[in-house]
């Protein structure tokens, strides 16, 4: 039996959130929609979705604060992707800063949307191929950066050049032939290191060391 993947559609624009709906079909099943950020998290809480595509720009706190509310309660139970118009570098940042699995705009066609959001609920963060390779170079920068008197070895460079690619940390161990458990101890120190309290600030670090 195929699996199938709940969804919460969230923007202040219905006839965008219809045009998702259609967009997405099977495997997906929608199980709400959002007009806010209010509407959004009391969704997310009362269903627990799997994913959640949401708009950056909403009323009340829009989806950054959707981003960190959810991220805060749900760890990476439910996986929040962007979809929006967007695609200001500082947006960019911020998105994935707060927790954001992925950002995706609001140019992509319909089945690129299903197929990146497929990657999502697989595991794979989505990210729009013209910012991919900037999130990219910014994680790289994160590692250029710390050569201070705490910094990364070899191995957490490689982890970490991996994870900015958006490998899993399965994928990053059958890569370098290390255990899953031993990537979420590299992926810790890491953060330790930087002084970090998750993998989406690494990107603000990088801002906040050098990024225009």
């Amino acid at each position: 039996m195929t699996a199938s993947y709940t969804v919460v559609i969230a923007d202040d624009h219905p006839t965008v959130r219809s045009g998702i709906r259609a967009d997405l079909g099977p495997p997906f099943v929608v199980v709400g929609e959002a007009g806010d950020a209010d509407e959004a998290l009391a969704l997310i809480e009362s269903l627990t979705p799997d994913l959640v595509v949401c708009d950056l720009n909403m009323p009340n706190g829009g989806g950054l604060r959707v981003v960190r509310e959810t991220t805060a309660r749900h760890a990476d139970g439910v996986r929040v992707v962007m979809f929006t118009v967007s695609e200001q570098e500082r947006d960019l940042i911020d998105a994935v800063a707060s927790g954001a699995y992925g950002y995706l705009t609001k140019s992509t066609p319909g089945p690129e949307l299903h197929r990146q959001l497929l990657r999502a609920v697989n595991g794979d963060p989505p990210f729009a191929p013209e910012l991919a390779t900037l999130l990219l170079g910014e994680f790289r920068r994160v590692a250029q950066k710390s050569t201070g008197s705490n910094p990364l070895s070899d191995r957490e460079r490689e982890v970490l050049n991996l994870v900015a690619r958006g490998y899993t940390y399965r994928q990053v161990g059958k890569e370098l032939y290390i255990a899953e458990k031993t990537v979420e101890n590299h992926v810790r120190n890491i953060l330790a290191k930087l002084h970090l309290t998750r993998r989406a600030e690494l990107v603000r670090w990088a801002a906040d060391h050098g990024i225009r």
